[in-house]
């Protein structure tokens, strides 16, 4: 940390920069040229970004984007935009746009014509996915659940099916119902909470959702910024000789054997190599 060299100015448009979600050395050497040289920087909370911005020794010019002042702060950025004026966008902590307003400047910009720049860095879901020990091939970033337990189940339901990681935001107030709810409505699956990642009393625990329900329920609520990474759904066991029997002999009075083959692959999840052998079986049984 410390003072810098002056960077050049950058290209005009509007540049969506990532902080750090903790630690303030978590800035990257681009985000830094951005916010030390940009014409002005919107932030979520003015002074959350002081506090970044001082550390750096950099002084832009700094106003605030939130969800209270959004629609007029649009409009003056797009008149700067106008103006051939490079503008940056930050929140409070990691990537803008992420459970945020932060789309609705973008998609203002991009449809004005002017270049929306993306400055990568920091992000929670990203952090508490990683070390969460679930599988990252496939994942499902949901946000923030509804704080009422009805809502919340019904948003959980509508996401059961997906096959892939699912990632949420939750406030410590509201985890260990949150983790019930998840438990409730996603079954036993495996999961993971990580909270306060990149600073000092980082953690991250793991184990089912109804132990960890149980787990916050009688610890209390913990502090900081919390991430919740629940596994995807475990894989339905393969068909039973039997019901797999029962389901090619009904099948094989209105369809071909191979065709009942490919229904009864479809329908149980099994192969269709053995699902046409059985087939096959049971028609010359027949």
């Amino acid at each position: 940390m410390g003072a810098r060299s002056p960077s050049p100015a950058p290209e005009a448009g509007l540049y969506v920069v990532a902080t750090p979600i903790g630690n303030l050395r978590d800035i990257t050497l681009r985000a830094l040229d951005i916010l030390g040289a940009a014409t002005r920087v919107y932030a979520e909370d003015t002074r959350v970004a002081r506090k970044l911005l001082d550390a750096y020794n950099l002084k832009p010019k700094l106003a605030a984007y939130h969800e209270h002042n959004a629609e007029a702060a649009r409009e003056e950025i797009l008149t700067a935009l106008r103006a051939g004026e490079s503008v940056a966008l930050i929140s409070d902590a990691g990537t803008p746009l992420i459970s945020d307003p932060g789309f609705k400047l973008v998609r203002a910009a991009a449809e004005a014509g002017f270049r929306v720049f993306p400055i990568p860095g920091a992000s929670a879901l990203l952090a508490g996915l990683i070390t969460s020990a679930l599988p990252t091939d496939r994942f499902l970033f949901v946000g923030f659940l509804p704080a009422k337990t009805n809502a919340r189940r019904e948003a959980l339901a509508g996401v059961s099916a997906a096959d892939a990681t699912l990632v949420f935001y939750e406030t410590g107030p509201r985890l260990a119902e949150s983790l019930a709810d998840m438990a409730a409505t996603l079954g036993p699956r495996s999961a993971a909470v990580a909270r306060e990642l990149t600073k000092l009393f980082e953690e991250t625990r793991r184990d089912t959702l109804d132990a960890l329900a149980a787990h916050y329920g009688a610890q209390g609520p913990p502090k900081g910024e919390i991430v919740v990474i629940v596994g995807p759904p475990p894989e339905a066991p393969e068909a039973s000789d039997a019901s797999l029997d029962a389901y090619l002999v009904d099948a094989l009075m209105r369809l071909s054997v191979k065709e009942a083959a490919q229904a009864a692959a479809a329908e149980l999840r099994v192969s269709r190599s053995r699902a046409y052998a059985r087939a096959l079986v049971l028609k010359g049984g027949a």
